[in-house]
């Protein structure tokens, strides 16, 4: 099973994107929200992938996090929910909108998304209420607050990742170390 894959965005459409990652292409769908997150055609990226095999076709799922992935995976399981309206759901609302939503039952917010009825929306609710994640973690939001930051400074996502992840294994946890630690290291680089 694939897990993930970081590698270079050849293309990108509505249907889903090419992730060529040594010289092999991955055809993955994502949802709407990833989509809307990814940087231009022929930057890096990275996908959390979820492998759905069927007997005719093996589909690759990637998600901008482990929340929208882990949503997707949950609502697999629901009766009646397969892998095409699972991606539906998560491309008309956020995953941790939606998880406020089911918690919520709030059945008229998840009726209005394209695809899912009144009864299978009923479904979810029942089957998933206070099952699912309620959003990023602390640290997750951190790491995301010091990516943007270093994306305003004008630095390409990539590298800011980069450099907010070597210093995440560097045990800090505030934005502003994070921050002063990363730009040392993409300084240094340059």
């Amino acid at each position: 099973m694939i897990g993930s894959l970081r590698g270079s965005l050849s293309r990108k459409a509505p249907e889903g994107v090419l992730v060529d990652v040594g010289g092999v292409g991955y055809e993955v769908r994502v949802p709407v929200s990833t989509l809307s997150d990814l940087p231009a055609e022929g930057e890096q990226i990275f996908l959390h992938i979820y492998t759905h095999v069927r007997d005719d076709a093996i589909l690759l799922f990637g998600f901008g996090s482990q929340v929208e992935k882990k949503v997707f995976i949950t609502l697999l399981g629901v009766t009646g929910v397969g892998p095409k309206l699972a991606l539906n759901i998560l491309s008309g609302i956020r995953a941790e909108e939606f998880s406020i939503a089911v918690d919520s039952e709030d059945v008229a917010l998840l009726s209005k998304i394209p695809g899912l009825g009144k009864k299978t929306a009923n479904r979810i609710v029942l089957e998933l209420k206070g099952k699912l994640p309620r959003g990023e973690s602390t640290a997750d939001t951190v790491s995301m607050d010091s990516v943007s930051a270093l994306v305003n400074l004008g630095y390409r996502k990539t590298d800011a990742s980069d450099a907010v992840e070597l210093a995440r294994k560097k045990g800090l946890d505030i934005v502003e170390d994070i921050l002063r630690e990363s730009l040392k290291s993409l300084t240094e680089a340059r």
